[in-house]
């Protein structure tokens, strides 16, 4: 969970078990009813963030996998340049999609 989320969830449900303890104390201004769309936005709140939890613990993998791919992508293209530049003029290199000038 992230720890923003997480912080303003706890805020959120002291601050609605306050305003229920003391209803009939404040002066007016925050409902029942109010208090009730507060604790089920709460809820949705939590909910949302957990599905974002599940999604992030699916997702680490396939980027970690990902980032491994552009490693070796970014190897093989660098050597293969390097070949091209060793034997090729720079003149040809743009044949051979080598945008690099020295």
């Amino acid at each position: 969970m992230s720890k923003t989320v997480e912080i303003q969830i706890e805020k959120s449900r002291n601050l609605v078990e306050g305003l229920r303890k003391h209803l009939k104390g404040i002066g007016g201004g925050v409902t029942n009813e109010e208090i009730d769309a507060m604790e089920q936005a709460v809820s949705e709140l939590e909910a949302a963030n957990a599905e974002v939890d599940e999604l992030r613990e699916q997702l680490e993998p396939k980027v970690k996998h990902m980032n491994d791919v552009m490693a070796h992508v970014k190897a093989a293209y660098a050597d293969k340049k390097k070949t091209l530049k060793g034997y090729y003029p720079q003149e040809q290199w743009a044949d051979f999609g080598v945008p690099d000038k020295r």
